[in-house]
C-alpha cells in the first residue's frame, strides 16, 4: 500500500498544483462581470474554469485512492508538492513573482515532506465499514466535527461579510475545516469500496450513502470559498496558507479519528513534527516574501559582483550607494547641527 499510496499521493499534488493556476486564470478573464468575489458565478462560462476543475477532480480522484491505500498523515503531508507545482506555473503562465525566498521555500517543503513520509504514524487498521462506524461514534471526534461545523458558520455567516474581502484566512479556514471532514469521508468510501470489490453487500449499506452525501456537500464548499479566495488574493497567497492548514487540521482529524499518534515512538514523533515545521518554514518564505525583488544591490558590498575582495578602495559610487541606506536627520536637527559647526 505505501508504493501505491505514494505514487498516487504524488500525481494527485501535480494535478492540484496545475488546476489552481487554470482556474485563476479563467477568473481573470472575467472581464467586469460578476466576479467570484462577490458573489458571482460568473466563471462557470469560461473553459480555463472548468478545464482546472477537471484537474482538480483528477487530482483529487487520484488522492482519494491514496487514502484508501495508504495512511492520512502519509498522505497528507505531500500536498506541499502541490504548493510547489502552483508556485513554478504561477510565475511562469500568470507572472506571479518567485524569488529567491520562493525557492529555498520549495526546497524546505520537499525536504520537510521527506522526513514526514520517512516518519510517518500508522494508523489503527479500519478494515470494514462497521469497524469505521464505530470510530465515527468516538466521543472524542464527535466533539471535533461539532466545533469543526460551529466555526464554519460563524466564519461563514458572520467573519465573511465583515472581513473576507481583506482578510485571506476567512475563507481559506473555510475550505481547511471542511476539508479535514471530507478525508475522513474519503477514507470511509474507500473503505468500502475495497468491500464492494471483494464481493460484499456494501450497497445497502446506508453508511456508505451518508459518507458518499457528507463528502459532496464537503466539496462543494470547499469550491464555492476556494473560489471566492482565488479571485480575491494572489494564486501564491491562497495556495500556501491552504496548505499549512488544510495539513493541520487533517492531521488533527486523523489523530482522533484513527489515533495514528497512539503508538508512536519518540524519534517518529519528533521527525513528523519537525517535517512539518520544515514544510510551514517552506511554506511561509514563499509566501513572506513573494513582493521582495531579490537583487544583487541588496546583497552586502563584499557579495556584490565585482567587490569580492573587501581589501580594494572603496569607489565614490560605492560610498555613495551606502550614504544612500543611512538615515537622515530631519531637518530642524540638521540646521541646529549646522549652526553648531558655524560657531
Amino acid at each position: 500500500g505505501f508504493g501505491a499510496g505514494l505514487a498516487l499521493a504524488l500525481a494527485s499534488s501535480a494535478f492540484i498544483g496545475g488546476s489552481f493556476v487554470l482556474k485563476k486564470k479563467g477568473l481573470l478573464r472575467l472581464c467586469g462581470r460578476a466576479r467570484a468575489g462577490q458573489g458571482g458565478h460568473a466563471y462557470l462560462r469560461e473553459w480555463l474554469w472548468w478545464a482546472g476543475l477537471l484537474c482538480m477532480g483528477v487530482g483529487e480522484a487520484a488522492n482519494f485512492a491514496a487514502y484508501a491505500f495508504a495512511p492520512a498523515t502519509l498522505v497528507t503531508p505531500l500536498g506541499a508538492l502541490s504548493v510547489l507545482v502552483s508556485a513554478v506555473l504561477s510565475s511562469i503562465f500568470l507572472n506571479e513573482q518567485l524569488n529567491v525566498h520562493g525557492k529555498i521555500g520549495c526546497v524546505l517543503s520537499i525536504l520537510g515532506s521527506t522526513v514526514m513520509v520517512i516518519h510517518a504514524p500508522q494508523e489503527e487498521e479500519v478494515s470494514s465499514l462497521e469497524s469505521m462506524a464505530e470510530k465515527l461514534k468516538d466521543p472524542g471526534f464527535i466533539v471535533f466535527a461539532v466545533c469543526v461545523l460551529v466555526s464554519s458558520l460563524l466564519l461563514i455567516f458572520v467573519a465573511g461579510p465583515r472581513y473576507g474581502q481583506s482578510n485571506v484566512l476567512v475563507y481559506v479556514l473555510v475550505c481547511s475545516a471542511i476539508g479535514s471532514l471530507s478525508v475522513s469521508c474519503v477514507k470511509g468510501l474507500g473503505i468500502a469500496l475495497k468491500e464492494l470489490f471483494s464481493g460484499k453487500p456494501v450497497l445497502k449499506e446506508p453508511l456508505g450513502w451518508v459518507l458518499l452525501v457528507c463528502l459532496v456537500i464537503c466539496i462543494s464548499i470547499q469550491i464555492n470559498y476556494l473560489n471566492k479566495a482565488l479571485d480575491i488574493f494572489n494564486t501564491s497567497v491562497v495556495t500556501p496558507i491552504y496548505y499549512v492548514l488544510f495539513t493541520t487540521a487533517v492531521m488533527m482529524c486523523s489523530a482522533i479519528l484513527f489515533k495514528e499518534w497512539q503508538h508512536m515512538v519518540l524519534d517518529n514523533i519528533i521527525g513528523s513534527i519537525s517535517g512539518f515545521l520544515t514544510i510551514v518554514s517552506g511554506i511561509f518564505l514563499l509566501h513572506a516574501f513573494r513582493d521582495l525583488p531579490f537583487t544583487p544591490s541588496l546583497l552586502p558590498l563584499f557579495l556584490q559582483p565585482g567587490r569580492a575582495d573587501p581589501h580594494l578602495p572603496w569607489s565614490s559610487a560605492d560610498r555613495h550607494q551606502l550614504c544612500q541606506h543611512q538615515p537622515l536627520l530631519p531637518s530642524e536637527d540638521k540646521d541646529s547641527q549646522s549652526a553648531e559647526e558655524e560657531e
